[in-house]
């Protein structure tokens, strides 16, 4: 039981949410200081958004999971983004490697969790930015799938579904990239996709399926799709690897972990992420998060 508490899949559209200028500078005061400015930095406001929920979420789940007070929560991020809690007692909670991968795109931004494979979670909407034609925005990023893919991408009736599987097979390369905590440099024509209907996924790297891998594909509505990647942590890029507290698993305690239950995702909205924090406007800004 303690370890499925650590697979958690919470979603939140955004897209009715419109807080006032001063709520807004509120809950970014509430955020510790390290983060403000990745929250800032955006000049639309729907940036802003999708910045400021993707914090929300990731302190909210780690106080549900952990049950750790808003104020002793630290979440940093290697020098390739991916967010990681600092600190955390896995032996008293009984999840060995409690890591999480936050998205965002569109109308949604999402978070999964995982107590002992690493995670990654990726959001596509299916829009093609700009006045290009969907075929050729598409062949703008033809290098980046491998022969194979590219064939099933392309062979398709309709240039409306050759954008759908374009973004599935970009949304499942993202999730493993995230997963690993690589960053955009990872060669992702090297990363192959395999599927029927697009169940039963699976990936080879470099010509080798990756056996202890499981892939998940979601669509949130007509143009939103969503895919969650688990694997195991030795595949972890050097700096994420030092962010997670075990690497090496027995077999059986690892094929336990990748095949725990995968919950659907629960709708959650910005403020029952901000009931979960304690977070009201009356109890201040950072002065008071001791308090909580």
């Amino acid at each position: 039981m303690e370890l499925e508490k650590g697979v958690q899949r919470w979603v939140v559209n955004i897209a009715r949410w419109d807080p006032s200028p001063d709520y807004f500078a509120f809950l970014v005061s509430v955020l510790p200081c390290h983060h403000h400015h990745s929250i800032t930095r955006y000049l639309k406001m729907e940036d802003r958004k999708r910045a400021l929920v993707s914090r929300l979420l990731q302190y909210a789940l780690v106080h549900q999971v952990c049950g750790l007070p808003f104020s002793r929560i630290t979440i940093e991020r290697t020098d390739e983004g991916k967010p990681y809690l600092l600190e955390y007692d896995d032996a008293t909670l009984g999840l060995p490697n409690l890591n999480f991968s936050v998205s965002h795109h569109g109308d949604y931004v999402a978070i999964a969790s995982e107590p002992v494979c690493i995670v990654g979670l990726d959001i596509v909407t299916h829009i093609v930015p700009g006045e290009d034609k969907a075929e050729e925005f598409i062949n703008n990023f033809e290098s980046y799938f491998s022969h194979f893919e590219w064939s099933q991408i392309t062979s398709v009736a309709s240039c409306n579904e050759m954008l759908r599987e374009f973004f599935r097979y970009w949304c499942l390369k993202e999730s493993f990239v995230k997963a690993i905590g690589t960053g955009v440099g990872y060669r992702l024509d090297n990363v192959e996709f395999h599927h029927e209907a697009w169940e039963n996924i699976s990936v080879n790297v470099d010509g080798q399926e990756l056996k202890d891998w499981k892939f998940r594909l979601i669509e949130l509505d007509n143009v939103h799709t969503m895919a969650v990647a688990r694997g195991h942590p030795r595949m972890a890029s050097a700096n994420y690897k030092r962010t997670l507290k075990k690497i090496e698993f027995v077999e059986e305690v690892y094929r336990h972990g990748l095949h725990l239950p995968d919950p659907n995702f629960n709708l959650r909205t910005v403020e029952d992420l901000l009931l979960c924090l304690e977070i009201t406007q009356a109890s201040g800004s950072m002065e008071n998060r001791n308090t909580f």
